[in-house]
């Protein structure tokens, strides 16, 4: 049987701005030896942290999404900048959101956003013991609420439509899968 899978032929980006470019890419099916365009999002990757503090709360934020035009509940995260491994990303990020820090980092998961056409990886961190250390230091566009939610009731906030991102869903289930969150009515 063939191999599964496709041979790039070319790519060239058509379209750049600060959090991503768009390519197309002409690639050859390795099966058949069909041709296909196909349009690829490059991104930078993120990262997500699931801040536990010491009173036992998750650490949510609330802000402003242009994409869906609402203001979501959300955990702290963001991409990483150039040359930044994902847990700096994930310590900077947590610190300049929220003004909180913590000394107990443990990547638990990554996801990929959508193989279909990002390139992307989200890494997700849970950080215990989180405690406010600071003030927040916030981008120019950025204005976010930081607030504490208790976690043994975080799925309120699900089933209440408060908590609807992807990201933060999938963050969620690493931490069922990894024992620090269980599911309601378990």
């Amino acid at each position: 049987m063939p191999a599964l899978g496709w041979e790039k032929l070319e790519e060239k980006e058509s379209y750049h701005c600060r959090i991503f470019s768009i390519h197309k890419q002409r690639s050859r099916s390795l099966r058949d030896g069909r041709e296909h365009d196909f349009d690829l999002l490059y991104s930078p990757d993120w990262v997500n942290v699931a801040a536990v503090t010491t009173a036992g709360n998750l650490l949510l934020i609330r802000q402003y999404r242009h994409g869906s035009g609402e203001i979501t509940t959300e955990i702290p995260g963001g991409m990483l900048d150039d040359g930044e491994s994902p847990l700096e990303a994930a310590r900077r990020e947590l610190s300049e959101e929220t003004g909180y820090t913590t000394a107990e980092w443990e990547q638990i998961g990554i996801v990929e956003p959508n193989p279909a056409f990002q390139t992307n990886r989200t890494y997700t961190f849970l950080a215990r013991g989180a405690t406010r250390t600071g003030a927040q230091h916030l981008d120019a566009n950025e204005d976010i609420e930081v607030f504490e939610h208790p976690l043994g009731n975080i799925w309120s906030l699900v089933a209440g439509g408060k908590i609807k991102h992807a990201l933060v869903l999938c963050a969620m289930l690493h931490m069922v899968r990894h024992g620090d969150l269980s599911l309601p009515g378990m």
